[in-house]
């Protein structure tokens, strides 16, 4: 719990540094200062709102056990095992297999599940899945990668923001230049979010294996996931890239889903899982 929270507290002085430093290629002393104030807001508003605007970007459904009994009570039942609070449970209608969990502790969390992920696997890999999920919740990892999601967005509205208002001395700064910075930031904050992914989501198979008490069923899985997630696109994902590294197996095309590789090799994970089994 500690771990996570020092984790988070340096996400957040990092992104605040990266805020400051745009701000100051873009507008000098008195643009890093106006950066810094919003880097500060957008940290707070994350802190508290980001899981409320990751739902909403992906139009996830709140569902209970009379209008989803099947995940619903799945969910219930994991959660128990895990001495967790039953979390909200949403549906995603999007035909690519995947999930992800949010919220800024166990008592406040959600997970959700796209209705292809709910058509393709068995019950019994669905179960492995979820149980991921809430093990990302019991880690309190959800925090972190929420919070990444939303501010990395918000540094690519902070450097295009730079083009429209004056540099140093009053100037506008060099449209070149801060194009440049337009691309360059955000793939900072992607940079950081990735250090903080990879690791993770082999803790969360670690810990959902032990949940499920079938480390062979993620397995299992993972496998069919990441076979189909590569041939149907999400459009959500695709639009806010930044909120890939949340999903259980990277939900990007194409050459948006090298760029953005925030998840460790699938084989590798199903590997230690394998492992796990033995």
């Amino acid at each position: 719990m500690y771990g996570n929270w020092i984790k988070t507290s340096i996400l957040m002085a990092g992104i605040l540094a990266l805020f400051g430093a745009v701000g100051a290629v873009l507008g000098g002393q008195q643009g890093m200062m106006l950066a810094l104030v919003f880097g500060g807001a957008t940290n707070l508003w994350a802190y508290w709102f980001s899981d409320k605007m990751v739902l909403k970007m992906y139009k996830a459904r709140e569902v209970d056990e009379t209008s989803s009994p099947y995940l619903y009570n799945m969910v219930r039942e994991l959660a128990q095992r895990a001495d967790l609070p039953m979390p909200k449970v949403y549906i995603i209608d999007e035909q690519q297999p995947n999930a992800f969990a949010t919220g800024r502790n166990p008592e406040n969390a959600a997970v959700a599940a796209t209705t292809g992920i709910m058509q393709l696997l068995s019950e019994r890999e669905l179960r492995g899945v979820m149980a991921h999920e809430l093990a990302h919740v019991k880690h309190r990892d959800i925090l972190i990668s929420t919070m990444s999601a939303t501010v990395a967005g918000a540094i690519s509205v902070l450097a295009q923001f730079g083009l429209f208002f004056g540099g140093r001395g009053g100037e506008r700064p060099n449209p070149l230049f801060a194009i440049l910075i337009m691309i360059l930031a955000p793939m900072a904050a992607m940079i950081i979010q990735m250090a903080i992914s990879r690791t993770r989501e082999f803790g969360a198979d670690k810990g959902g294996a032990e949940i499920s008490g079938d480390p062979l069923a993620l397995a299992s899985a993972l496998a069919k996931i990441e076979s189909y997630a590569k041939g149907i696109p999400m459009g959500a994902a695709e639009r806010h890239p930044e909120t890939g590294q949340m999903m259980i197996i990277n939900p990007l095309s194409g050459n948006m889903r090298g760029l953005f590789s925030t998840h460790p090799e699938t084989r590798e994970r199903i590997a230690r899982l394998q492992a796990m089994a033995n």
